[in-house]
């Protein structure tokens, strides 16, 4: 039977997946100063089409984080936050704990795994789907920066917090390409494709460089992994699931009262075979250089 899932991407790491009448909403930021033109934001008229909300928070930085997210629970709308565990006391929302299971309705489930910065990543099992958002799981490492000692350590860090993954099938995975890293920026996101094998892979917290994800995407597709660069705020990705193939639709995001533009369906197959330096900055850990 075919699974059908509508993705939209907002900012950073921010995305909204809607199974159905189900929202789920991860790590929702619309910039600093709303960079988000109202044409892209989420708004409580918007959430109203839904029967049900699940708004995700993987931690507490600012970029995956919005407080405008908790001002919609006073619009009588049927939402539930979900947040890592770690986030201050009082904080609005089911808790997680890494390895913790929770079934939110009877069609839907998620578990949560460590992350290897603040917080946890999310599995969410919704409607016979396997969507994914990783938070800050990565392979944080600063190949120029830091010494052979922390590089060892980021990368033990990073196999640890998979392992627990190994058996999980993945149809969408939302996933770290962050080029502040400098060289082997990608090494995270190539391990997770390779090991996990997710049949849809998006780039995200790639730092205003759309480029990075685009470049990505290009060179990055593997038999069994295809991956979309969404690289524009509003940019929403149609996606029907069977066995053996898959079909994506791509929307462009609406510019101010022009109509939006629809770039025909592309049928992707990903079992067919494909041909395929930046300085450090900053960074979402700290690192001592030795």
């Amino acid at each position: 039977m075919d699974k059908q899932v509508k993705i939209i991407y907002y900012y950073n790491s921010g995305f909204s997946v809607q199974v159905g009448s189900t929202l789920l909403l991860f790590d929702y930021w619309e910039g600093e100063g709303r960079k988000l033109s109202e044409s892209v934001r989420i708004t409580p008229s918007f959430l109203k089409a839904f029967e049900q909300i699940f708004i995700f928070v993987s931690h507490g930085h600012p970029d995956h984080l919005d407080p405008i997210i908790y001002t919609w629970a006073k619009e009588n709308l049927p939402i539930t936050y979900i947040v890592s565990n770690d986030m201050p006391i009082g904080t609005v929302g089911k808790r997680m704990a890494p390895l913790q299971v929770k079934e939110l309705t009877r069609d839907i489930s998620v578990k949560a795994f460590q992350s290897t910065d603040l917080g946890v990543a999310f599995l969410v099992h919704a409607y016979g789907l396997n969507i994914f958002h990783a938070g800050d799981l990565n392979l944080w490492h600063w190949r120029q920066e830091s010494t052979l000692r922390e590089i060892e350590a980021a990368e033990d860090a990073f196999y640890e917090a998979m392992k627990p993954m190994k058996d999980e099938k993945i149809d969408v995975a939302m996933f770290p390409v962050d080029p502040r890293q400098g060289m082997m920026y990608d090494a995270g996101a190539n391990h997770f494709i390779m090991t996990q094998k997710p049949r849809v892979f998006i780039p995200m917290h790639w730092q205003e460089r759309p480029e990075i994800a685009i470049d990505f995407a290009r060179r990055g597709k593997t038999p069994h992994t295809e991956i979309l660069a969404m690289t524009k705020p509003g940019m929403v990705a149609n996606m029907t699931f069977s066995d053996q193939v898959l079909d994506i639709h791509i929307i462009e995001p609406p510019k101010d009262m022009e109509d939006v533009p629809i770039q025909p369906i592309r049928k992707l197959d990903p079992y067919a075979k494909e041909p395929g330096e930046d300085p450090f900055t900053d960074t979402d850990l700290p690192v001592d250089i030795e």
